[in-house]
């Protein structure tokens, strides 16, 4: 499988607009807890690789705005879900395998990789709201510590797929007045981390 993804620095309430405009549907809203970690065998930094386990709580329907920090719905133990991408595929877009699975403990998880010598690298916290939209899932994000963003995205099975895809994303941005010309290719944990060190 291969995501492909295309996300650009955005006003989010202005797109947000947009989408309504356009038909695009709202299904759901999550904050989301990532924590990634480092390889006891490689450095995934230079591989372009990353491995990170994923908290997330549901958000409640009535809140859109990303700085009420009331509307989280109350979880005792938040969803859990374990990810591997592999390195960029290409320069046009952040195109990358994926494999994402759900798990029952992300505690017992996380002791399962410590105690395999993966050391937790960084955390990324951020509020996303999920949109709908011509066959894509458009993601709005508000990241802790930095800008708002797009993300548009979309899975294909083959390789020979993405141009396509890509090409559509790209269309897809044009019209909610996006430009993909400004993409970042650069992770949330990426520009994190490199805010840390200016």
């Amino acid at each position: 499988m291969y995501e492909v993804e295309i996300k650009v620095p955005a006003d989010l309430e202005a797109t947000r607009e947009r989408l309504r405009e356009a038909g695009a549907g709202r299904v759901d809203a999550r904050r989301q807890r990532d924590t990634y970690y480092d390889a006891p065998h490689r450095e995934f930094a230079e591989t372009d690789e990353a491995l990170r386990i994923r908290r997330e709580t549901p958000l409640a329907e009535a809140g859109v705005s990303a700085a009420d920090d009331g509307e989280s719905v109350a979880a005792p133990d938040p969803a859990a879900t374990v990810t591997y991408k592999g390195p960029l595929l290409e320069e046009a877009s952040k195109t990358r395998t994926e494999h994402e699975t759900g798990v029952d403990d992300g505690e017992a998880l996380a002791a399962v990789l410590s105690g395999l010598g993966f050391a937790p690298a960084a955390t990324v916290e951020k509020r996303r709201e999920f949109w709908s939209y011509d066959g894509f899932t458009v993601t709005l994000d508000a990241v802790t510590g930095l800008d708002e963003y797009v993300e548009i995205e979309r899975e294909v099975e083959a390789e020979s797929e993405v141009d396509a895809a890509r090409d559509a994303a790209v269309a897809a941005l044009d019209r909610l007045g996006l430009d993909a010309d400004d993409q970042v290719r650069t992770s949330y944990l990426g520009l994190l981390l490199a805010d840390e060190e200016d």
